[in-house]
C-alpha cells in the first residue's frame, strides 16, 4: 500500500470526508503560488524540525503565507534550539520525502515521537488543506475532522501563536 493509499484508508475508517485536488508536483509554497489553483480553505505549510540534540522532533503546521521565527518558537518550547530535520529523519519518523511533508505522515509515527505544533490562526478556517503524503494532490478536510485525525494519531499536539 502506498503512503497516499494509507491516508485514504485512515480517512475512510474515521469517516472523514475529503475533496481531492490533483495538480503538478508542488515542493514548496512558492511552487504552489506559480499555479492558479483555486482550492478553498487554509493552505498549510508543514515543517519538520528537530531540537539541537536531535532527541525531539516537531511537525509545525501554519498557514502558507506565514513565516516561522525559530527564536519565537524556541521560546514556546522552553528554549529548545531548533533546526530543520534531515531527509533521513523525515523518512525515519514520518516515512515521507521532502516536498510531501504533511500532517498525514503521522500515520507512520507509530510510537508517537513527533510533537505537533499548530498555529492558532488555523482554528479560524472551516476547511484546511494538506498533501496526502504525495505532492501531486491536495486534500481539503473540515477543521473539526483535522482535530479528529490528530486525536486518532495520538501524538501530542498544541496550538500557539506563530
Amino acid at each position: 500500500m502506498t503512503e497516499e493509499e494509507k491516508v485514504y484508508k485512515v480517512l475512510d475508517e474515521l469517516e472523514i470526508n475529503y475533496t481531492c485536488h490533483e495538480h503538478p508536483p508542488l515542493y514548496t509554497v512558492e511552487d504552489a503560488k506559480k499555479f492558479d489553483i483555486d482550492i478553498p480553505g487554509a493552505h498549510c505549510k508543514n515543517l519538520f524540525l528537530k531540537n539541537k540534540k536531535g532527541k525531539k522532533h516537531y511537525l509545525v503546521i501554519l498557514e502558507d503565507s506565514k513565516r516561522l521565527s525559530f527564536n519565537d518558537l524556541s521560546g514556546v518550547l522552553n528554549g529548545e534550539k531548533l533546526s530543520f530535520a534531515s531527509e533521513r529523519r523525515l523518512d525515519k519518523y514520518l516515512n515521507l520525502k521532502p516536498g510531501s511533508v504533511s500532517v498525514f505522515g503521522l500515520i507512520n509515527d507509530i510510537n508517537n515521537e513527533v510533537k505537533v505544533v499548530i498555529d492558532s490562526e488555523l482554528k479560524n478556517f472551516e476547511k484546511i488543506n494538506f498533501h496526502p503524503n504525495v505532492n501531486t494532490k491536495t486534500l481539503t478536510i473540515n477543521f473539526g475532522d483535522f482535530k479528529s485525525f490528530l486525536n486518532w494519531c495520538g501524538n501530542d499536539f498544541f496550538y500557539c501563536d506563530i
